[in-house]
């Protein structure tokens, strides 16, 4: 039996049952008041039946100045806490464990949904115009991440995953580019990274040591992830397990490269170097077939997540018992994707991702 289908326990006692992850991903399939939507729940289900060791929800926003997408799960209020428990008791009854991604859009945010968006700073290039966080937003929004990992518990989820990578809030504050301030929260790295130390303090605080707490980092500057140094990150890596998080979710987007910043070496590997052997590191980035998970494994990933390989085969992890398994790629035609139990509104969403959909 190859390291992919065996057993992983985390910190808090968490044991999953093999290493593949159900990645996070943006899917518009919940209710306009964030509460859960049907076809949400479908979409996981399947995933859980079809042998993931563990499933992460989307992105969840902890208050609701935070919501970047319509159709978006939320954790912001304890009116959400039927469908959130609902949600873990049938993940759990199909077969495996959850985690929920707490999160806040931050500059991301469009204005249709939250008014004016705020950010670590003001920004009249950003087509959002994000004003400056004031001490209140900051110290309102660590505390809303401890509450939602609180209803995360109390609705019967394994743990939850701080969303600091892709450009979000947390991200935000933690760029040398889009992060100006020159108070507690600014400036230096340490105080960049203040603002996420805090919220993972602050949730491992309201949960306990017996609930699994994570967060998901952009090792390197990527995508909406600007200003992101890997030297930095490595750093900040280290800090979040000091305070509190049992596992590092590395965002890669390409699991196959070598870092930007030095050429010679790979994330994994220095990320595992860099992190006391019992944190768990979860890699993602485009792990398409069991060679692609074995590799990252055999880099010093503990497990791997897949994302866009999930939506088309939900059985990804039963069909990666066999060590030659390389599905199909893209693009997808609308049928494949309804008969993966994608929602129509999915389906549309994918239609973003180029070349995705025939």
């Amino acid at each position: 039996m190859s390291a992919l289908h065996t057993p992983l326990t985390f910190r808090s006692g968490l044991t999953i049952a093999n290493r593949t992850v159900l990645a996070p991903m943006t899917n518009l399939q919940s209710a306009p008041d964030g509460s859960l939507g049907e076809d949400e729940l479908v979409w996981l289900r399947r995933r859980a039946r079809g042998g993931f060791g563990l499933l992460e929800t989307c992105a969840a926003n902890v208050s609701p100045d935070g919501k970047a997408w319509p159709g978006e799960l939320g954790i912001h209020s304890d009116e959400l806490l039927p469908g959130l428990t609902r949600l873990a008791t049938e993940l759990r009854e199909a077969g495996a464990p959850a985690l929920v991604q707490i999160f806040h859009g931050g500059a991301r945010c469009p204005a249709s949904l939250v008014g004016q968006p705020w950010s670590a700073s003001e920004s009249a290039t950003d087509p959002n115009k994000p004003r400056a966080a004031t001490e209140e937003d900051i110290a309102r929004t660590v505390r809303a991440f401890a509450d939602a990992a609180v209803r995360a518990k109390q609705a019967g989820f394994a743990g939850v995953e701080i969303h600091g990578a892709h450009g979000y809030l947390p991200c935000q504050f933690l760029s040398r580019v889009q992060n100006t301030r020159t108070d507690a929260y600014g400036g230096s790295f340490d105080g960049r990274a203040r603002f996420l130390r805090e919220i993972t303090r602050a949730v491992r605080a309201a949960v306990g040591s017996a609930f699994c707490v994570g967060a998901r980092l952009s090792l390197e500057e990527f995508g909406q992830a600007v200003g992101m140094d890997l030297d930095e990150g490595l750093t900040l890596a280290r800090e979040l397990v000091d305070d509190g998080a049992e596992f590092i979710h590395a965002s890669l987007w390409d699991c196959a490269r070598m870092t930007a910043k030095r050429p010679e070496a790979h994330a994994l590997t220095l990320l595992r170097d860099a992190l006391p052997p019992d944190v768990r590191i979860v890699a993602a980035g485009k792990i398409w077939s069991r060679a692609d998970a074995d590799a990252a494994l055999a880099r010093g990933a503990d497990a791997v997540a897949i994302g866009r390989a999930a939506i088309a085969y939900p059985e990804w992890p039963r069909s990666a018992e066999d060590p030659s398994y390389a599905p199909p790629g893209v693009p997808f035609t609308e049928a494949q994707l309804l008969a993966a139990d994608l929602s129509p509104a999915f389906v549309g969403y994918m239609r973003n991702w180029k070349g995705f959909v025939a």
